[in-house]
């Protein structure tokens, strides 16, 4: 972004406009012990082309992208970005950086939130999808409010949900009444008729598939909704959460379209029942008529949050990450239900590899023995995680994320179809070469 300062002729007009005779006056409302008064300790001032080239240089000191290759993922992943994505995403009738407030005159927003929608609620095999919301986590955040909206409140939370998740949940959580509580999701487990969700992890947080089915007929055998957290890369070759039994799914969405990005900005996906459409936050888009019968894209149940009594909303949300949701939705039609279905097997078949691989080196051993897992896995080595994982970066892999909860030495590895077989060969001799040291 360029900027160009005020003027002292621009100075004199604001403050003429106001009606303050300085900036000191402007401010005079401030308390003098709270006010600076003494200049700012800045550098001079330098060209633009001195502050680009300073500016190249911080970001070349970033191991990133290229310079390292990526094994890492609880939550983030390194997926292909087909260059069609952002080609689409910066056309002028699209392209939007926040969320359209006079939104019948953004057809071409509202058609594509309008198409997110639809194919969220392919993905899941659920009926409706808002026009997404901030990011996976409070996405969940959302999906609990949902469920809490009844006479219900508790909040069960299976063993293999991400931490981090569970912090979301908590940190919310305090305003609202509730504390997640961990829940054993072994065989014969019963939910309380107090319990308003069960929230599950599929696949979860170490890569490890679930059985939902299971734990959606337990959690409904007490009247209580199951809320999945999914990955959206999976359902090409994994049952939806629909057919599974969840009542409302939600997920992360960076991997469609979003690159890593040192964290975001990232998209919250959700979808529900129709049953639940009244309870749903954030943005809906609908499709109508107009007076000619052309067809049109309007906002639509938007009695809800800023548009009606706090006390009655289920949600303080009203908006949707409209830029982030865009690329997905071009990134899925790119990628079509049979590019969709040759994503998810490139990625478990690279990971099952890399899984191989990695625990044949002596001292390695799988953190979940015989289990079944999509395109990340736990193992746990015979040093600290962390020490491993750096010393993995001097020679070029961005080794995994460890997982200090499961343990000190648990790494969690994420293969996505970007990885050959030539990078894991070379990651598994590096990572024997780093145990042996």
């Amino acid at each position: 972004m360029r900027f160009a300062p005020h003027t002292d002729d621009d100075v004199r007009e604001m403050l003429a406009a106001v009606g303050a005779t300085s900036v000191d006056d402007l401010f005079a409302q401030i308390p003098s012990p709270l006010r600076l008064d003494r200049a700012l300790d800045l550098p001079l001032g330098v060209s633009e082309q001195e502050i680009l080239a300073d500016l190249s240089g911080l970001a070349h000191a970033n191991l990133a992208g290229e310079d390292l290759i990526c094994f890492a993922g609880g939550g983030a992943y390194d997926h292909f970005v087909p260059s069609v994505v952002w080609a689409l995403a910066g056309r002028s009738e699209l392209y939007t950086s926040y969320t359209p407030y006079q939104p019948e005159l953004s057809q071409g927003v509202l058609q594509i939130l309008f198409e997110y929608q639809s194919m969220v609620c392919e993905l899941t095999a659920l009926e409706v999808s808002n026009a997404s919301l901030y990011d996976g986590a409070t996405a969940l955040v959302e999906a609990v409010n949902m469920a809490r909206a009844g006479d219900r409140s508790r909040v069960l939370v299976a063993d293999g949900v991400d931490p981090r998740n569970v912090e979301t949940l908590r940190t919310y959580g305090r305003g609202s009444g509730y504390a997640p509580e961990p829940w054993g999701s072994d065989p014969g487990t019963t939910v309380g008729n107090d319990v308003a969700a069960v929230v599950v992890q599929h696949p979860n947080v170490y890569g490890v598939l679930e059985d939902v089915r299971s734990l959606s007929e337990t959690a409904h055998a007490s009247d209580a909704m199951l809320i999945q957290i999914f990955d959206p890369t999976s359902l090409g070759i994994l049952e939806p959460p629909g057919e599974l039994g969840a009542d409302i799914a939600v997920a992360e969405g960076q991997p469609f379209g979003n690159r890593l990005n040192y964290g975001g900005p990232y998209l919250g996906m959700l979808a529900t029942r129709r049953v639940h459409v009244r309870k749903m936050p954030g943005r809906i888009v609908g499709a109508t008529r107009d007076v000619d019968g052309r067809p049109g894209y309007v906002l639509t149940l938007q009695a809800r949050e800023q548009h009606i009594r706090r006390e009655k909303a289920t949600s303080n949300i009203c908006t949707n990450q409209t830029l982030m949701a865009l690329a997905a939705t071009v990134h899925l039609a790119w990628l079509g239900p049979d590019g969709l279905a040759e994503l998810g097997r490139q990625c478990a078949s690279k990971a099952a590899y890399a899984f191989e691989r990695l625990t044949a080196i002596p001292g390695v051993e799988p953190a979940f023995p015989g289990r079944a897992f999509f395109k990340e896995f736990a193992i746990e080595l015979p040093r600290p995680a962390g020490a491993v994982r750096d010393a993995l970066i001097n020679l070029g892999f961005l080794a995994g994320v460890p997982a200090p909860w499961a343990g000190e030495g648990s790494l969690l590895v994420a293969v996505t179809e970007r990885r050959t077989r030539a990078e894991i060969d070379a990651f598994a001799a590096a990572m024997a070469e780093v145990l042996a040291a």
